[in-house]
């Protein structure tokens, strides 16, 4: 009977660990923008709910901006972009020069965050930066459960070897599995 209990509860115990985040309203909805420039005439964006944690699904981020001499530029709804979950990028959009940007996100995320940008002309990269390869850093193999499912499969293989190891180590005892 004991050897059920320990079973049951190893499972029950790898069962949590491998279970996804909640959904998106666990988080309170709102989200916090991050806002600066990309370095040329583009924008980005960090969005993060309001407790820390990364966006699990994209939102219609809407960006407007003024720049010197009464320029405007917007609104224009800006995508997710492929550096990771919450991160955005308008693309090339601003002129040269210093501009107030707005970025708003609709409900139920309710939120907007301004930040002064300078924009510049885009460079193009130098040949050697071009040439060199890949540093073979982190890669995304589009499961980003992985560590989850490692843990749970190391408390599913101690529960086994530590049941294993009682049932040999009292051969003469009955299991409760007998019949």
């Amino acid at each position: 009977m004991r050897t059920c209990r320990a079973l049951a509860a190893a499972l029950v115990v790898a069962a949590l660990v491998a279970l996804p985040a909640g959904p998106a309203a666990a988080h309170g909805g709102k989200v916090k923008l991050t806002v600066a420039g990309d370095g040329a005439g583009g924008v980005t964006v960090m969005a993060v709910y309001a407790d820390g944690h990364r966006l699990d699904q994209p939102v219609r981020l809407t960006l407007t901006a003024e720049g010197e001499g009464g320029r405007t530029a917007g609104p224009v709804q800006i995508e997710p972009a492929g550096e990771g979950q919450g991160f955005y990028s308008s693309g090339p959009l601003l002129s040269p020069g210093d501009w107030r940007v707005t970025v708003s996100a609709p409900e139920p995320y309710r939120s907007t965050a301004t930040a002064q940008v300078q924009a510049r002309v885009a460079q193009s990269p130098s040949p050697a930066a071009v040439a060199l390869p890949p540093t073979g850093g982190d890669t995304d193999d589009g499961f980003g459960g992985w560590p989850w499912l490692a843990g749970a499969l190391a408390v599913v293989v101690a529960g086994m070897t530590l049941l294993l190891w009682r049932r040999r180590s009292r051969p003469g005892e009955p299991t409760g599995l007998d019949g």
